[in-house]
């Protein structure tokens, strides 16, 4: 991931193109197709290029507020998919299920909030999703939304409970929606951070095993002026970008 300038950005009703990278969405096939050209960050530095290509089940018209002033939105465009993943690297070619989703916001997320945890679950009906909150201000949000195969959403009037599991490898708190009778646990580590962990993790809904992806986000952390300088390190800054056509 690079943070480019302005100059690097195209976009068109269907396509937006980031530097060398593009999101391309065919309306007729009803397909996502995400071209990626980008350097992996330390302490692997290598190149990460291929295409990845997303066939949602459906498209959903949800934009949930985040925040009482609507300051940030959590846009799930499609909670259910097939994906296509194919790298220029050995053993990063697969076919499963997936999603696509998006946040948008007017403000940065750490004057909002302290602390979120985000699971995304596919069932046999369809997928389950939930955000936990702790605001700027201390007071606590969820959110728990089912959407079926026909991306109808519906929210969860009685969620599981939360139930803490086992600290990411930074010591990241980590909690979600979990029956009573079984305990949710990590199945792979995707991103490990000193503020935020992306992971799949296995859970229980309603008596249905799923295992998806999870992630927690510690903004007491992220606002530590240390951490702030190491994001430089992490994700390289292209302001010069420019498209050579």
């Amino acid at each position: 991931m690079t943070d480019r300038g302005r100059s690097a950005l195209r976009q068109s009703e269907h396509s937006f193109t980031v530097g060398p990278s593009s999101l391309v969405w065919d309306p007729t096939e009803q397909t996502l197709t995400i071209n990626v050209n980008e350097i992996s960050s330390p302490p692997v530095i290598s190149r990460v290029r291929g295409k990845i290509t997303l066939r949602p089940k459906s498209i959903t018209n949800v934009e949930l507020p985040l925040t009482p002033s609507g300051t940030h939105i959590w846009r799930p465009f499609a909670p259910t998919a097939d994906i296509d993943v194919d790298l220029e690297a050995k053993g990063w070619q697969w076919s499963g299920h997936g999603y696509f989703d998006a946040n948008f916001g007017t403000r940065a997320l750490e004057q909002d909030f302290n602390y979120w945890t985000w699971g995304r679950y596919p069932i046999s009906t369809g997928t389950q999703c939930f955000y936990d909150l702790e605001l700027r201000n201390g007071e606590t949000a969820m959110h728990a939304v089912d959407f079926n195969l026909a991306g109808e959403a519906t929210e969860i009037s009685t969620a599981p409970p939360i139930k803490r599991f086992r600290n990411s490898l930074w010591a990241v708190r980590r909690e979600t929606r979990c029956d009573d009778n079984a305990q949710p646990k990590q199945v792979q580590n995707l991103l490990d951070a000193p503020f935020y962990n992306r992971s799949v993790v296995e859970t229980h809904l309603n008596g249905e095993k799923s295992t998806g992806v999870f992630e927690a986000l510690d903004l007491h952390r992220f606002r530590n002026q240390i951490i702030t300088a190491m994001l430089a390190v992490r994700v390289p800054r292209r302001p010069g970008w420019t498209f050579k056509d």
